[in-house]
C-alpha cells in the first residue's frame, strides 16, 4: 500500500460521495420586479449616476447580481451631465428608455435616442453624456458570469463582441416585417433577435446572453412556455398586461424589470388596446452552446 505523504496540497483535498457530490443547495431564484428601483430611476430628483438591480443577498452571489450569471443597472443622467462606466464584462447591453445623448469610448462615439439599443465590447472605459434633457439608460452585463470564475474583461481588442447599434426606428421596422409572416413562421411568438456581424452564427448578443424585443398584439397571449434560461424583461410598453409565471399573476409596470425563473412555466399577456413591447436577456447563450435549452410548451 502507497504511504500517503501530508503535504499543504494534500490537505486542500475533499471527498465527496456520489450521494453528497450533487446535491448541493442553492437559494431559489425567484420571480420579481424590481418597481422601486424602476421609480427612482425615472424621479427627476434622482442625480446622475448608476442603481444596480441587486438580488445579489438573496441568490448567495459574491457580489452584486440581478440572475446569478447577469447584473442589470438602469442609469440616470441628469441633462448635460456624463456618467463614466468601466464594467467588468466580456459585453455590455443598453437601452435607451428616455432622453437622448452620446458614448464615447476611445476615438469611438455612438450617438443614441429613446428606443436604441447598443452594444459595447466589455472592459471599456465610457463616457454616457445627456443632451438637452435628461436621460434614462438600461444597461446589462455578464459582470456575476466573470466573477464566478474570477475571470476578468477581455483585453482592448479581445472582445468577443463589437460595438454595434440598433436605432429604434429600424427595431420597429423588423418587427413590423416579423408580424407581416405567416402563422406558421411566429408560432413560438413575434419577436426580433438581435445580434452582430461578430456573433452572427451563434444568434447571440454575446456569446452568452441573447437579446430580443418582443411584442404581442392587442387582445394575444403568449402560449404557455418554459426553458432553462433565465429571463431579464424591461418592460417597454404596454397597458393592461401581465404574465403568468408558474400560476401566479405579474402586473406589468412600464419601464420595470422582471425576472422569470430557470425552467418555470409562463405567459404574457396583452388584454390591452396597443402594441405590448418587451426587451428580454436571457443566458441563452450559454444553454445553445451546451444543447441544454429545454424549451417545451405546456
Amino acid at each position: 500500500m502507497a504511504t500517503t505523504v501530508e503535504t499543504a496540497y494534500a490537505r486542500r483535498a475533499r471527498y465527496y460521495s456520489s450521494a453528497d457530490g450533487f446535491n448541493i443547495k442553492r437559494p431559489r431564484i425567484p420571480a420579481h420586479v424590481f418597481a422601486r428601483e424602476r421609480d427612482r430611476a425615472l424621479d427627476p430628483a434622482t442625480p446622475t449616476g448608476l442603481l444596480p438591480l441587486d438580488l445579489g443577498t438573496a441568490l448567495g452571489t459574491d457580489g452584486a447580481a440581478t440572475t446569478p450569471l447577469i447584473l442589470a443597472r438602469y442609469a440616470r443622467l441628469r441633462a448635460g451631465e456624463s456618467l463614466a462606466t468601466r464594467f467588468e464584462a466580456s459585453g455590455e447591453i443598453y437601452y435607451v428608455i428616455a432622453g437622448s445623448g452620446e458614448t464615447t469610448w476611445g476615438s469611438e462615439a455612438i450617438g443614441w435616442d429613446a428606443g436604441d439599443v447598443f452594444c459595447l465590447p466589455g472592459g471599456v472605459t465610457a463616457t454616457h453624456r445627456a443632451s438637452t434633457r435628461d436621460a434614462v439608460l438600461w444597461i446589462v452585463t455578464n459582470e456575476p458570469e466573470l466573477a464566478f470564475e474570477r475571470a476578468q474583461a477581455p483585453r482592448p481588442g479581445q472582445a468577443p463582441v463589437e460595438a454595434v447599434h440598433y436605432p429604434g426606428g429600424e427595431i420597429r421596422h423588423q418587427l413590423e416585417l416579423i408580424h407581416r409572416l405567416p402563422a406558421d413562421k411566429t408560432m413560438t411568438g413575434k419577436a426580433v433577435t438581435l445580434s452582430s456581424a461578430a456573433l452572427d452564427s451563434q444568434r447571440t448578443c454575446l456569446p452568452s446572453l441573447t437579446l430580443a424585443m418582443n411584442s404581442l398584439l392587442p387582445g394575444e397571449s403568449q402560449r404557455p412556455h418554459r426553458h432553462n434560461a433565465i429571463a431579464v424583461t424591461l418592460v417597454v410598453q404596454g397597458a393592461r398586461c401581465h404574465s403568468m409565471i408558474d400560476g401566479e399573476r405579474v402586473e406589468w409596470m412600464q419601464h420595470a424589470v422582471m425576472i422569470t425563473p430557470p425552467a418555470a412555466m409562463h405567459s404574457h399577456h396583452n388584454e390591452g388596446d396597443e402594441l405590448a413591447l418587451f426587451l428580454i436577456v436571457q443566458d441563452g447563450g450559454l444553454y445553445y452552446h451546451c444543447r441544454t435549452m429545454g424549451f417545451s410548451y405546456a
